[in-house]
Formats: structure tokens, sequence, C-alpha cells
């Protein structure tokens, strides 16, 4: 359906209890719905948001349009772990429903100070000319998971910025609180990363400045940025939009990237020792808007949006939309960022219905299904297919190119049964080790695909859709492999 601004932003009172029901069944309905990723369950998902342990639980709070598979009136929708990775709904969290977020709860972080939980997100406003103002908005969660909003704003844009200024990572370090933002500059329109500072959290903030940690221009806007600590490192991933592709070469409509330092100092807003070129955070089709904290023990822990922004999905007309990926643990080796499954997605197999194979293998499984997990190893100074969620005659798969003589891996989606966005390529490749071993892990969950690649140091993130009949599990042609493939379970 074409929607109208009035339908997209009609205030959440004014739907009915029986639209939103019937809109959940349809979701919950779909044949390529996920089973063991946090999903919608009516409309569309867009960044995770307030990705925090508090209170003996992990909690992750997601963008959410819960009316269609559009980007409306935003809200807040909560969900928590104990094992970050089976996820249960805590229901609406943030509703836009005040004078600073009118027009959507958007993007921010949580932060746990005492024993309370802060929230720090961008409140959307629009006027009645439809200009924007964006207020950097705080609201306090308890123990009971109950929301209460400061009633005032944090702080708005400078002059300086313009009205895109939005997604605070809310930091503390040396007993001061600091807000990191994306920002663009009012009159160079050129994106930058803002830092905001103050000594007692819900008043008195201060502009710290434009932070120093790349001396390429980052194109247009910034959204989403994270800066975490990895390994003893500082790194600080975001999403630059209008990124020229000589400086990354990316092929998605946005890249989301990184980039790694030996010191952040907070006082002057500058990233030293920073590698200063972005790389890529992930090598598939459709990660954005990642966000990652350190926990309490201090491990880096990252989950992204599976969608990107101005793009269409199949299951738009099943009115929902997109996912988010599983968590990831993050470490670095020789400064590259490598990401890896958290230990309880092992706890998702069904290990009595395991398939092991070993030496030469061409069929690993007629009937493997699309809710599977994948780990083999593919020995060196080889090359072929790998055939995943294929029909019978493999003229319909997922295909996964690979030569471990020379080093490649492309992953392609030219043959899966609905394409999609195809304006930005079907292909996807990957540089390897030449003459060495191919390590994979490969997530399927119906439509959606997470291939770890040599311990995670490239990881594949992609969806796919297609008839979910099509369950072979095939190579091309006989490959000295060996692995197991496990069905897995819902959470």
């Amino acid at each position: 359906m074409e929607w109208t601004r009035e339908q997209r932003y009609l205030p959440y009172d004014q739907h009915s209890a029986l639209e939103l029901l019937e809109l959940q069944a349809a979701a919950d309905n779909s044949p390529e719905q996920l089973r063991y990723h946090i999903r919608p369950e009516s409309g569309l998902l867009n960044d995770p948001n307030g990705f925090s342990y508090f209170n003996h639980a992990w909690h992750v709070f997601y963008q959410s349009f819960p009316f269609g598979a559009t980007h409306g009136l935003k809200s807040w929708m909560h969900m928590q772990s104990t094992d970050l990775v089976h996820w249960h709904s805590r229901g609406l969290a943030l509703t836009p429903d005040n004078e600073y977020d009118s027009h959507g709860a958007y993007s921010g972080s949580a932060k746990q100070i005492g024993d309370r939980l802060f929230l720090m997100y961008t409140g959307n406003h629009r006027d009645a000319n439809w200009n924007r103002t964006p207020y950097q908005l705080g609201a306090w969660m308890d123990q009971k998971n109950q929301v209460t909003k400061l009633e005032q704003p944090l702080f708005r844009n400078p002059n300086y910025i313009s009205e895109h200024f939005r997604d605070p990572q809310l930091l503390e370090h040396n007993g001061k609180y600091y807000a990191l933002l994306g920002a663009q500059d009012a009159k160079t329109e050129e994106g930058h990363l803002a830092l905001w500072t103050s000594d007692d959290l819900t008043s008195g903030w201060h502009d710290g400045g434009l932070v120093d940690f790349t001396p390429y221009p980052m194109g247009y806007m910034i959204e989403c940025p994270n800066l975490i600590t990895v390994d003893d490192q500082p790194v600080i991933i975001f999403c630059p939009q209008g990124l020229e592709k000589k400086i990354t070469d990316y092929a998605n409509i946005y890249p989301n990237t990184y980039v790694t330092g030996e010191h952040f100092d907070f006082a002057n807003a500058r990233l030293e020792g920073s590698s200063q070129v972005p790389v890529n955070l992930d090598d598939g089709f459709d990660v954005y808007a990642t966000q990652a904290f350190n926990a309490p023990d201090g491990t880096a822990y990252a989950i992204s949006w599976v969608g990107l922004p101005d793009t269409s999905y199949p299951t738009d007309n099943q009115t929902w939309a997109n996912c988010l990926s599983q968590v990831k643990a993050l470490h670095l080796k020789d400064g590259h960022l490598y990401q890896q499954p958290v230990p309880a997605m092992k706890k998702l197999r069904d290990e009595k219905g395991a398939t092991v194979f070993s030496d030469e293998t061409q069929v690993i499984a007629q009937r493997a299904g699309q809710q599977c997990e994948l780990e083999m190893t593919i020995t060196n100074d080889q090359a072929g297919i790998l055939h995943l969620a294929a029909s019978d005659d493999l003229q319909t798969s997922l295909q996964v190119q690979f030569d471990t003589t020379k080093g490649t891996l492309t992953v392609d989606r030219t043959t899966v049964s609905q394409g999609m966005d195809e304006k930005f390529g079907t292909t996807r490749s990957i540089k390897l080790p030449g003459h060495a071993d191919l390590k994979l892990r490969i997530f399927l969950d119906h439509s959606l695909a997470e291939i770890f690649v040599n311990d995670g140091a490239h990881v594949l993130t992609l969806r796919y859709f297609t008839d979910q009949a099509n369950q072979q599990m095939s190579f091309n042609h006989s490959v000295n492999a060996t692995g197991t493939l496990y069905q897995l379970k819902n959470i």
C-alpha cells in the first residue's frame, strides 16, 4: 500500500487493538518469518537501541513501527535475555507521547546508573511546517522495567549543527558522563561525530566539540556511533552516509564501518593512533546501525539491524519487515576486528538431528531445512560452490562460491527465488589467504543467512527469500570437507 504522511504519523491510540492483533498474526504466520532471531511482532523493525546489562539480565530495545512495513511513528520495543540468545519481549518501553518526541522516539543507548537503567535517545519533533528539531532526551527504567521519562530535554543541536543530530551513545569516564552523537555540519553538510559532556547526567550538558578520528571526509551524515573498548583498544563503529568509495570500498547503499585506535582522549575529543581508514564491519548485503557495548566484565558485544535505509524487502507485502542479527562477541587481532557467535548459540543445536560428514562430500543433506547451522572446514587448494536452501536440481539456491587456492569467497543471491535490491549488486566477495583451509560457520533462519568465515575474521550477513520447500544443502561436486549440520530450535 502507499502510505500517506498522515497514516504513518497517526498516534498509536488511534489504531485499534484488533488491527494490531491481525498484523501480529499475519507476521507470525509468514513462511519467511525468523524463529531464533529478534524480529518484529508486527510492522517494521529497525535500529537496535539500549543494548545493555542491567538487573542480572541482558537488554536490547529496537525501533518499531508496529502498524506496517514502513518508516512511521517510531517507538522502542524492549527485549530481555539471560544468555544473549533466548530473547523475551517485555513490550513497549518508549512511546512518542510528548512535545519533544512527538514524531518518533528515535535511536539511542542505555547504561546502568546505580540501581536503575538510564535510557538516552533522540526525540524527533516536527512543527506545523514539518521542520524538524532533534531533542536529546532521557528516561529511567527501574528494576520492574517501568520507564519514566525526564520532563525536559537534556540538550538539542547547537547552531553549527543541522537538524541531523541523533543516536546518542551514553558513556562514563573518570566520573563524568559523555554522549557520542552523529551530526551534520549546518553549512558544509558534512558528516561528523559530536561529543557532549555532563557532570550530573540529567542537566548541564556541554558541547565538547567534533571528534577527530579520521582525516577523511565522512560523507554528508554519520549515524549510530559506538565507542567501545575491544581487548583494551578503543574502537569506533559507525555508519557514514555518502562516504566516497575511494576511501572505503562498499556496495550497499550505506556502509557500516569501524576504525581502531590506541587511546581515546575524552578531554580533546580525539581518537589517538587511529587506523584512520574505515573498514567494513560486515561484508554481506544487509547490515546497518550496529550497536555495541562493553559488558560488566569488559567483553565487547554487538548486535545489528539486518536491513538498510531506503530498501524494500519481499515481506513488506506481508506487513512486516526486518530483524536483528544474532549477538556477536568482538575481539581484535593485528588491528582487525573479529566477530564470533556467543557460546549460548550452541544451546539451540538439536544434537540428535546432527549430520556429520567428512572427506569427499557432495550432498550434505537433501532436507537440511532452513533453520540450521553448518560448521565446516574445506581443505586447501579446492574450488567449488556450496548451495544453501537449494531446490533438488540446484537451479535455485543461495550460493557460496569458494576457491581455497586463490583465497576468494563470494556469496551470490542471483539464483535465489525472489530477487531484491539488485541495483546494488547480487554478489559480495572477500579476499582470504591462499592455499589455506577455509573454516565456515553458517546460520540459516528461513530468510536470514549469517556466514562466519575463519573464526569471524569476516562475517557476511544477508536476507534471502525463497520457497521454504528448497531445503537441499550440497556442493556442486565432491569436495574434501569435514563438518556437522545441526537443526536449530526456536527461541
